[in-house]
């Protein structure tokens, strides 16, 4: 009797498979060295940036060769003592404007988030009356204080006063344009502030307030870092509109830029150049204003955006 083994388990022996042919179609195996390939191209893409280019050299030719510009006069008056005046009443009235705007908006945009339907509804009756009423309505009804009540009396309401005061002096042009400015940025800049508050997340106070972290700190700690990144683009905006919207306190003769603009060219006729010394002012303005927008933007963004 002969001894055998059993045949080896596996494939059989013979030579190692080559690699699998190239196929078409970029199947499995393709060589992708033997394909050739096509950029995509943007041809229209290229001729709205030849169009655009072609418009902008056509622009800035004509505001260097147009002498309706008269660039002269813009020069002569861009940075004279009266202008530059006017630009800080404009600077006034904006940092007064915001600064009692906004400080007015969070209050009121806390009593819109309170659990008392007291506070809710008076928040609401302020936003919805000062977001109904234009803006220089406000200002001229502020204006004429002193026309609406001669004297301010204090005492027991619908019963005898102890002591009154005349409004005359009471509000001059410049308080009255603050004033005026500052109630009806608050009504927005209440809706702003509680748009963001509510889009930090209710989990994260609810975490808090496990932990026995008091509601004040809450606040500063954890919900207006967070909301931060939701209020600052939209208040940047509101502070420009501001910005620009301290023209229309021209109706009160008071001097800011715009107004005193318009006395300039109303004196010498020259209206084109005078307009460009606003406008000019109006940009660089808003730039700086833009550029500290991002610096900000961009501290309440740590640790959210990389």
């Amino acid at each position: 009797m002969s001894l055998t083994s059993d045949p080896p388990i596996g494939p059989p022996a013979g030579p190692a498979p080559g690699p699998p042919e190239a196929t078409k179609g970029g199947a499995p195996g393709t060589d992708h060295g033997e394909l050739t390939v096509v950029p995509l191209r943007h041809p229209w893409r290229w001729v709205a940036v030849a169009a655009t280019a072609v418009l902008l050299a056509q622009f800035v030719n004509g505001l260097i060769t147009n002498p309706g510009w008269e660039w002269d006069v813009f020069a002569r008056f861009f940075t004279a003592p009266t202008i530059l005046e006017a630009v800080w009443i404009t600077l006034q009235l904006t940092f007064y404007g915001t600064a009692i705007g906004f400080a007015l908006g969070i209050v009121l945009a806390f009593m819109r988030l309170s659990a008392s339907v007291f506070l809710r509804s008076v928040a609401y009756g302020y936003i919805w009356a000062f977001r109904s009423i234009p803006l220089i309505v406000q200002l001229l009804f502020w204006f004429n204080l002193a026309y609406l009540y001669e004297d301010l009396t204090f005492g027991i309401p619908f019963g005898p006063g102890f002591f009154a005061f005349g409004t005359m002096n009471l509000v001059g042009a410049m308080s009255a344009a603050v004033l005026g400015l500052a109630l009806h940025q608050a009504a927005y800049a209440a809706e702003i502030v509680r748009g963001g508050v509510l889009a930090v997340g209710s989990g994260q106070l609810e975490a808090a307030a496990a932990l026995g972290i008091p509601r004040l700190r809450q606040l500063r700690r954890i919900v207006l870092p967070q909301a931060m990144r939701s209020i600052l683009p939209n208040a940047a905006n509101e502070i420009i509109s501001l910005f620009k919207g301290t023209s229309i306190v021209s109706v009160m003769a008071i001097g800011e830029l715009f107004y005193q603009v318009q006395v300039v060219y109303g004196r010498n006729g020259r209206v084109v150049p005078l307009l460009m010394v606003a406008t000019v002012w109006y940009i660089l303005l808003t730039t700086v204003l833009s550029v500290l927008q991002h610096y900000v933007e961009r501290h309440y963004a740590k640790g959210a955006v990389r």
